[in-house]
């Protein structure tokens, strides 16, 4: 390689490293900026979601068992 060729290669080396901890320092300065949730919050959301989780399965449960029976029915 001539000495411009690597002089090239190693600033797109540069410019490329220089990019990669712009967007780390964009990323934490984001994540700092975040409104992070206090523990009854994420309390009350976490319950929500199992109960949802519950119910839904509770519903495809009920499906499955009537479609199944129907599936009996027929054959």
């Amino acid at each position: 390689m001539t000495k411009s060729a690597q002089g090239k290669a190693e600033t797109k080396v540069s410019a490329r490293r220089k990019k990669i901890v712009k967007y780390f320092r964009d990323v934490v300065s984001e994540v700092r900026k975040v409104s992070w949730p206090d523990r009854k919050e994420l309390v009350n959301a976490t319950v929500a979601a199992i109960i949802f989780i519950v119910i839904f399965a509770i519903v495809v449960g009920i499906v499955d068992l009537i479609l199944g029976q129907l599936l009996k029915l027929i054959t």
